[in-house]
């Protein structure tokens, strides 16, 4: 069975704490601050491998945590940091967040940190100035990055097999490659998509065999909502008509449905190259096989190569190989994500988030609402006065204190953030 979906939990580890620590040394009466910084937390980071081909590793396992920096120590000694936790996943795979970002990665050894680990603490040592020789805080670390990752393999293929359910896909597949899908007198034969390759003159194909869809498949019904995807990457469509269909409907309404929900799923399909493949033409008498493909180029014009065949005989299988070979181009397009071209090897990182909301709670109650204002009062202990004091200093550069008078506070106010409640004197 081809796993093409998942759903994994990914969070970067946490930064180790800085030191807080003084140099103690026989006849060094006044050893300085010597606490060193901690290690930053490790990232995750999701890598292709080309040796995978679908998501089942991920149906056993869903959460990914990095390891963690160490706590810095005494005498400058810095933690070390976390290491990266890599995930491989497949080629073709697109990756989307919580927050909407969306990463398609397709080349082998492409990267992508999903979440980064959490900043180290700085030791005492860092916040040793002339005014303040001896700083009895510390840093903490903060937590790494976390979140949900919707995991969608689309399969890299070269050409795309597509018709209406025992139009007589697999039995084609089979024939012109090693692959062995399932092949059965009945609709819906085929459960999930399988690829298979040809090759010639020192050029490989990769084909996939997409499940039968039917109409309103772009919308969900049937099989075609979940493999339609499959099929954006291709280079070419062959599109496996019945010259006899079993329930006697219309192949050129059957056509029609085909064509009509590829096009719904996605306009850059419709513009894609085609080759109408009338396939079981052992059925039917040669003449009449013959006649419909002469209606069939007529109907779709020069640009669209139609092909009478018969896995079950191998009649236009050559044909058909061949134009195989000569409509698909021998340099695949170059692959795009946000509208660039991918460089090699590239690594997509998130963007840290950035500003803060003042929210007047009461008389003399004030709230901060903003993510890095809350990660910067993670770092410290409230109950450290000198802390406290510098995470003052700290508000007031960044422009906390300033939008916090523009509300109407006052020195000695109840300030919130992040849940912690504490006064603030900025005056002192």
């Amino acid at each position: 069975m081809l796993y093409d979906k998942a759903r994994i939990f990914v969070q970067g580890g946490r930064g180790g704490d800085g030191s807080h620590s003084f140099r103690r040394e026989a006849h060094v009466p006044r050893g300085g601050p010597d606490g060193g910084d901690g290690g930053r937390g490790g990232d995750v980071v999701l890598r292709v491998d080309d040796s995978l081909r679908d998501l089942q590793s991920f149906k056993r396992k869903a959460h990914y945590k990095a390891p963690r920096g160490t706590h810095g120590s005494g005498a400058n000694r810095h933690g070390a940091d976390g290491e990266t936790l890599e995930i491989a996943i497949p080629p073709g795979t697109v990756v989307t967040a919580e927050d909407g970002a969306v990463h398609d990665l397709v080349e082998p050894g492409q990267r992508v940190v999903v979440a980064r680990g959490g900043p180290p603490g700085r030791g005492n040592k860092r916040f040793a100035t002339a005014t303040r020789q001896a700083p009895r805080f510390a840093e903490r670390g903060l937590e790494g990055e976390e979140g949900w990752l919707e995991l969608r393999l689309k399969l890299l293929a070269d050409v795309g097999l597509v018709g209406l359910p025992n139009a007589g896909k697999s039995s084609l597949l089979r024939r012109l490659t090693r692959a062995d899908p399932k092949v059965a007198d009945y609709p819906f034969t085929t459960l999930e998509p399988h690829l298979g390759t040809i090759e010639r003159d020192e050029r490989q194909l990769v084909l996939a065999d997409i499940p039968g869809l039917i109409e309103g498949a772009s919308q969900g019904a049937g099989l075609g909502h979940d493999f339609l995807a499959h099929v954006e990457r291709t280079r070419l469509l062959v599109h496996v008509l019945d010259l006899a269909p079993l329930d006697g409907s219309d192949p050129v309404a059957n056509h029609a449905v085909i064509e009509a929900e590829i096009a719904a799923h996605d306009a850059r399909l419709a513009t894609l190259p085609r080759i109408l493949a009338l396939s079981k033409a052992d059925l039917v008498p040669p003449r009449e096989a013959q006649a419909a493909a002469a209606a069939w180029r007529e109907r779709l014009g020069e640009d669209v190569v139609v092909l009478v065949t018969s896995s079950a005989t191998g009649l236009g299988l050559d044909a058909l190989v061949g134009a195989l070979f000569e409509r698909v181009p021998v340099e695949a397009p170059p692959i795009e994500a946000d509208g660039e071209a991918l460089a090699e090897h590239r690594t997509f990182r998130p963007a840290a988030k950035r500003g803060f909301r003042v929210e007047r709670l009461g008389e003399g109650s004030y709230q901060v609402i903003g993510e890095g204002i809350e990660r910067l009062l993670a770092r410290y202990d409230p109950d450290n006065e000198e802390a406290m004091a510098y995470l003052e200093h700290r508000l007031t550069r960044i422009g906390v204190i300033r939008a916090l008078e523009a509300e109407g506070f006052e020195a000695g106010d109840e300030v919130e953030i992040g849940g912690i409640v504490f006064e603030l004197d900025p005056g002192t």
